[in-house]
């Protein structure tokens, strides 16, 4: 009995309080927020582009938009999760697929090594202060 008066007490939450309960940290938060964001940007830009070469039954012409400005928002939402779409060249090959290949072969043919040591440059002869008549030290630049 006691199980069921608890349950009924607590107000039942939306998805997004249960999506706040479920991550621990802010960033996560913020980081399936922006995935959230990224992914409507990618769903509205898509149906604007839909609706501009489809025509719905019983509504009458529709103006036509100029899809170039839509056209980018949803290229750029789909490079944002690392999707790329390819340009149709005018032999009917794909542009995508070519720069695919050349940068497969470029990365399994190059290594890239770092090297990180100290450098100290010693002079082969002491310099001279030409005033004073002493010595310079290489690694100060003072008179000794």
């Amino acid at each position: 009995m006691s199980e069921e008066t608890k349950a009924k007490e607590q107000p039942k939450k939306n998805p997004l309080q249960k999506l706040k309960e479920g991550l621990d940290d802010k960033e996560e938060q913020l980081q399936v927020l922006s995935t959230f964001v990224r992914l409507g940007v990618v769903v509205w830009s898509g149906f604007i582009l839909t609706l501009n070469y489809v025509t719905i039954p019983g509504l009458g012409e529709q103006e036509r938009i100029d899809p170039t400005f839509i056209a980018s928002v949803f290229t750029g939402a789909l490079a944002s999760f690392g999707l790329e779409t390819a340009k149709k060249r005018g032999d009917g090959t794909y542009k995508a697929d070519e720069e695919r290949k050349k940068a497969e072969a470029a990365n399994g043919s190059v290594t890239t090594v770092r090297f990180e040591t100290g450098v100290r440059i010693i002079p082969i002869q002491p310099r001279i202060d030409p005033i004073s008549g002493k010595e310079i030290d290489p690694q100060t630049g003072r008179l000794t």
